[in-house]
């Protein structure tokens, strides 16, 4: 399976859970935590092995330590030769784009760590700005709830379609009087609600500045071409050399992600087989299975996944 064309994918805050550095803590891998500390000002080992849950509810916590075990399973991925075949592309949810962009060289790791630490800054004090909430339709089409979100925010309430995640799950975004009354509208369409547990409404206006801030950030970074394309959760579409990154990721912020679309761009447009995912948990390769069933899926949340 040596010549077996791979998308590596890395996943989104959400995924982060007390302890999630365990596994990877006696790997070579781990001195990255050193450079990574330095980069964000943050304790990370602390953060990935003794901070509880509701530190870790933290927007700006959970993305660096998200992202820190991300980076942790690409690096030990790589120095292992664990990943057979020919990686072509990379892409990540929301916050794991910045480990995407990381695995395809456009970002040296202390460079992603320190914007991934700005943005998760940006974006905590942008909710504790302007009180936010989002939650999860299931069991309707994206367009039905596309049109369900504009009928509400037409009578006058604040929510948006934040991401498409995959068949029969749709995530919504704004403040909790607009999420309120979605929920009230979702049987009309045969969905149901399930409300999310995070700080803000994400993906939607209501970031707009957090989006400045991490504009400022971008413009003080230094990024190349990619190595491989990168799909944009933005437009679903594959940067190489040509990527405007800051610009796609400051446009992510108020931006829905468009994962369902990004997936079917790497197994379809860029003829990804395999899709790797790299970091806590295995949410992704869930929604891939969804989104498309013959594709291979691997997760690699622990050296053990390597072997």
């Amino acid at each position: 399976m040596k010549d077996v064309t791979i998308g590596l994918v890395f996943p989104g805050q959400g995924t982060q859970k007390p302890e999630m550095g365990l596994p990877w803590r006696d790997t070579p891998s781990w001195q990255l935590t050193a450079d990574i500390s330095e980069a964000t000002g943050e304790d990370v080992p602390e953060l990935l092995l003794r901070t509880g849950a509701e530190d870790l509810r933290r927007t700006d916590l959970a993305q660096i330590a998200v992202f820190t075990v991300a980076v942790l399973a690409h690096a030990e991925a790589v120095r292992t030769g664990a990943i057979e075949g020919r990686v072509a592309a990379c892409a990540g949810h929301s916050l794991g784009e910045y480990a995407a962009l990381t695995a395809a060289g456009v970002l040296e790791v202390p460079a992603a760590a320190a914007l991934v630490a700005a943005r998760g800054r940006a974006m905590r004090a942008a909710a504790e700005e302007r009180e936010g909430t989002m939650a999860v339709l299931v069991a309707a089409a994206p367009s039905e709830v596309e049109a369900l979100v504009g009928t509400v925010r037409a009578d006058g309430h604040e929510v948006w379609t934040a991401n498409f995640n995959g068949p029969g799950q749709t995530v919504v975004s704004g403040s909790p009087e607009g999420v309120e009354r979605l929920g009230e509208q979702a049987p009309s369409i045969g969905a149901k609600m399930i409300r999310l547990q995070v700080g803000g409404a994400f993906h939607s206006p209501f970031m707009a500045p957090a989006a400045d801030a991490l504009r400022t950030a971008w413009k003080n970074t230094a990024y190349a071409p990619a190595r491989v394309p990168v799909v944009s959760n933005v437009d679903a579409a594959a940067y190489a050399g040509d990527g405007d990154w800051p610009e796609l990721g400051t446009r992510q912020l108020v931006s829905p992600v468009l994962w369902e679309q990004s997936v079917r761009t790497l197994t379809g447009t860029l003829g990804c087989r395999r899709l790797v995912e790299l970091g806590p948990g295995r949410t992704l390769a869930g929604l891939i299975r969804r989104i498309t069933p013959e594709t291979e899926v691997l997760s690699v949340d622990g050296p053990g996944s390597l072997t």
